[in-house]
């Protein structure tokens, strides 16, 4: 689980990549706008993975699966 509530671009799609270097084949990241939603499906996307974005009322969990 990565938490990158609060955290504005590009710090949440680092936070994703690091936590991805473990190779495993499911991660949740929880972000609170709009911008990291995106920036990180669209990292996750390259890697080869798909990204599932439930809304929590205004929080959002990246749900990302290989």
């Amino acid at each position: 689980m990565v938490d990158a509530r609060g955290l504005s671009c590009p710090v949440p799609v680092i936070m994703t990549q690091k936590a991805m270097k473990s190779g495993e084949d499911y991660y949740e990241v929880m972000v609170d706008t709009g911008a990291p939603v995106e920036n990180v499906t669209r990292y996750a996307q390259s890697q080869g993975y798909s990204v599932e974005a439930v809304d929590k009322g205004g929080e959002f969990l990246l749900k990302i699966s290989k």
